[in-house]
């Protein structure tokens, strides 16, 4: 098919809406396919590719990726980097060649590591987000196929589902009880029905467009084909993407690590400012103290931090992808570690979502084949979103359906709690409901009694008589039954459409009872999220009879319950309250779950949400952490922070685990950088006060920062011990303040000490001395990453090997440059074997110090957090 030319001046593809002469959804529909090119059988593929090289990918705003040659040059617009450079260019304009060259190379070095490590992490990143893309069921060259959204183009036959969101903007060309939400572009918090139907002109407003489908939109209900007319940024949501794409806001782990790195350079700043003002009133060369102060705020400022936590965050992705949980948003990796509550639906996470119909009886107890008939006209004509019970009740095709014919339908509604289809046979109209009985025999006036066999007779619906049908639905519920009420209504031959007000004076005609067996792996996985700290909340529209059922097979206690009429009469403190001593929250509605899940959060907990609905999106959006599943609605996916590949608790427990040893790793950077790295260079800027010459080159202080990063590379492919695993962890900033106000003494105290000997043992002369103090300085800030990587006895945790080895040949590096042509370069003299036996003695006795002020600081606060609990 050849690619359609699109010159129309009142299709006036990719213009905003308001700039459109005549809006789309006015035009003929016979009209638009022509000028798009649109048949029976869609476009073709080769028409399509060239649609999509004309008008680009189907997406509100393109996710760009710079070419590699300009992110890398990106990265020297880092503040540090480009003081460098002209601390580098000052050297060579005062001749001082050596300084220049060696400063550049630094330079140039630790950009290059940077570069590719957060060039390697963002391409893990967008192939694991292309992996969970929203993808469409499009019609090319007569086959249904599915394609991903972005693929899209006009003129494309999209085939739409409840639960689908719909991906650009189009024209109906065929309807059934299509029902969707378009609030978010409309206001409007009513579904709407869409038909294919014909518009005048004066239909210009998007809310008067009861033809057409707009990106942003959700189904609902019903199914629907869908001509596509406009894509990506001139869809109506294109016109307005900018005022509803808010950015998210930060993450607490985001906003710790921000806040850490802004005291950081605050700390600097002071210093450096200091170390300046000495050494001017001291009159030091001031191209000398220049270069020293921006060397030292290079060794103090944690520049290395970004790229540590993008690594490390997208190696955890990565490795939560091989245990089959894609992560959509990285920072949600933190999240999910530090989650404490789980809050889940029962179904398919605590059963097996295998839902069999085990029997249908009336009011009398009695199997009943009318029951069954009913359910099975009412679910074979429903068009909405299809439950498994409806799944369940279509396994018996052994009713006959025979002349009976849909007029109309009342989609189902997470309010309502029921689904109603107006059916016809021989002139008989009957409306046939099935939906919760708690609601539903609220609605029923009359109930079908009699024989089994033999014609209904119809009974008011007295008191005793609903009460007797009660006793039967919980009984039915007690035994683990999931229970729906089957009734209906004659209505006259005239009645052409169904509506809610038509669900009123029904006659019951019994019940239909599902099981849903509980999941074998569940209580395994339970047990395994409690051992983890991980509390379970169980959030479900089912009734608390099922519920308790369907927890005591698995093994969940329930102490406390709440049920939605109980919500209803809570304010938002005390359900706050409430929330976080309940384990079960039953005959929930979706708002409801918002509620709670608020409440959870307002209580301190970070909460995730396990949903696959379309009733889930809202409370995936206000978890901390919002997880579906691949199996999921397209509206709850791409509301979630996570994807499961499996409906399994087990898998989010993995996940769980991954998201704190990923945690863990970060945190080890920080720590570092807190305690010897920092002790280091406010001993090194102590000295310098005292010294009649620099404790070490600018030069050799660039050096040292840069052969420290090198170290620190592999961190996030370290190991973490399982006993920090066993609890979640959230950000804590006065840990991190207590942890380097402990360490970073023990580590100042040995310069200090290494200082008096170089000076008084060996009486070091200016060159000796800076060698003697960057072995030691090296050996110390990099070899206590065994001490503090984890809080066992470092003898018990062994490191991974890429970073034991990493480290270990970086100080090997830095014994061996002395004795190597660069020496005289770098400043260094090659030093007497008792001074590298020195070295290594007190730096042995370092790490056992920082080994003791360790344990110090753990033991203390335990009996810190004791005495809390207990005060």
């Amino acid at each position: 098919m050849p690619c359609p030319k699109l010159t129309d001046r009142g299709l006036a593809l990719h213009e905003p809406l308001d700039a459109q002469p005549v809006p789309f959804w006015t035009r003929s529909l016979t009209a638009l396919k022509t000028e798009l090119g649109a048949d029976e059988r869609g476009l073709s593929e080769e028409a399509a590719l060239a649609l999509r090289a004309r008008y680009g990918d189907n997406v509100l705003r393109a996710r760009r990726r710079r070419h590699p040659v300009l992110e890398y040059l990106a990265h020297f617009r880092n503040p540090l980097v480009l003081l460098l450079l002209s601390a580098s260019a000052v050297s060579a304009q005062l001749g001082d060649v050596t300084s220049f060259v060696v400063i550049s190379l630094i330079v140039i070095g630790s950009v290059t590591l940077d570069f590719v490590q957060e060039h390697r992490a963002g391409n893990a990143a967008e192939r694991l987000r292309e992996s969970v893309a929203l993808r469409a069921s499009v019609l090319r060259d007569g086959h249904v196929v599915t394609r991903p959204a972005a693929q899209l183009v006009p003129g494309d036959l999209v085939q739409l589902a409840a639960g689908d969101l719909v991906p650009a903007d189009g024209r109906i060309v065929e309807a059934r009880d299509f029902f969707v939400r378009q609030s978010m572009l409309t206001g409007e918090s009513y579904p709407v029905e869409k038909h294919a139907v014909e518009l005048t002109a004066e239909a210009r407003e998007i809310a008067d467009a009861v033809n057409a489908a707009f990106m942003g939109s959700s189904v609902l209900s019903g199914s629907a084909t869908l001509l596509i007319c406009h894509t990506g940024p001139a869809t109506f949501l294109g016109g307005i993407a900018d005022t509803l794409r808010a950015p998210a806001e930060p993450t607490a782990f985001e906003l710790g690590t921000r806040r850490f790195g802004q005291l950081i350079i605050k700390m600097t700043f002071a210093l450096v400012l200091f170390i300046v003002f000495v050494h001017t009133l001291a009159h030091r060369p001031v191209h000398q103290t220049f270069m020293f102060a921006v060397a030292l705020a290079v060794g103090l400022t944690p520049e290395l931090l970004p790229m540590i936590v993008s690594v490390t965050l997208s190696r955890g992705a990565l490795r939560m992808a091989a245990k089959k949980v894609v992560v959509k948003r990285l920072a949600a990796i933190q999240d999910m570690g530090s989650m404490d509550v789980l809050c889940t639906d029962k179904t398919g996470t605590l059963t097996e979502a295998t839902i069999r119909l085990e029997q249908h009886v009336d009011l009398q107890g009695h199997d009943s084949a009318r029951v069954l008939q009913l359910a099975y006209l009412n679910s074979f004509f429903e068009s909405g979103l299809r439950s498994p019970l409806d799944d369940a009740i279509l396994q018996h095709e052994e009713i006959d359906i025979g002349g009976w014919s849909k007029i109309d339908e009342v989609p189902f509604g997470f309010e309502r709690r029921r689904v109603s289809v107006l059916v016809e046979r021989a002139g008989e109209r009957l409306l046939i409901v099935k939906g919760a009985p708690e609601d539903m025999l609220r609605l029923c006036a009359e109930v079908e009694t009699g024989a089994p066999d033999a014609p209904p007779v119809l009974q008011a619906m007295d008191e005793a008589t609903r009460e007797r049908a009660l006793a039967q639905f919980e009984a039915l519920s007690r035994d683990g039954f999931r229970v729906l009420a089957i009734a209906w209504r004659a209505v006259p031959p005239d009645h052409g459409h169904a509506v809610v007000d038509d669900e009123t004076r029904l006659v019951l005609c019994g019940f239909a009872a599902f099981l849903d067996p509980a999941k074998a792996s569940a209580a395994t996985a339970l047990e395994e999220l409690r051992r983890s700290h991980v509390h379970v909340k169980v959030l479900t529209g089912d009734n608390e009879w099922v519920t308790r059922h369907v927890c005591a097979q698995v093994g969940l206690p329930v102490k406390t319950l709440l049920t939605g009429a109980q919500i209803d009469q809570l304010d938002d403190p005390a359900l706050a309250a409430q929330a976080q001593h309940t384990d079960v929250f039953c005959r929930v509605s979706p708002p409801q779950k918002s509620r709670i899940l608020r409440a959870l959060r307002r209580r301190g907990h970070v909460v995730g949400f396990l949903g696959d609905g379309v009733n889930d999106a809202p409370s995936l959006h206000d978890a901390d952490v919002g997880i579906s599943v691949d199996s999921g609605v397209d509206v709850a996916k791409d509301a979630a922070d996570m994807i499961l590949l499996e409906h399994d608790l087990g898998v989010l427990h993995d996940g769980v685990i991954e998201g704190r040893r990923t945690f863990a790793n970060v945190m080890k950077y920080i720590m570092m950088g807190t305690s010897s790295n920092f002790g280091n260079m406010f001993s090194m800027a102590g000295a310098s006060l005292a010294l009649p010459f620099l404790p070490m080159l600018p030069v050799q202080i660039l050096l040292n920062n840069l052969l420290y990063d090198t170290s620190e590379i592999p961190i996030p492919l370290d190991d973490v011990d399982a006993a920090y695993l066993r609890y979640p962890h959230d950000w804590d900033a006065g840990f991190i303040l207590r942890f380097m106000l402990t360490l970073g003494p023990v580590s100042s105290l040995f310069d200090f000490l290494t200082f008096y000997l170089l000076l008084s043992v060996f009486h070091a002369q200016e060159a000796l001395f800076h060698t003697g103090w960057f072995i030691e300085s090296i050996a110390t800030q990099v070899l206590v990453i065994f001490i503090i990587r984890t809080r066992a006895a470092p003898w018990l945790s062994r490191p991974n090997p890429w970073l034991a080895g990493t480290a270990l040949a970086v100080v090997g590096a830095a014994v061996l440059l002395p004795f190597t042509s660069l020496a005289d370069l770098l400043g260094f003299v090659a030093p007497p074997a008792e001074l590298l036996l020195l070295i290594a003695v007190l730096t042995l006795v370092y790490l056992c110090g920082a080994e003791a002020a360790k344990r110090w600081f753990y033991h203390a606060g335990r009996r810190h957090r004791a005495h809390a609990r207990h005060g």
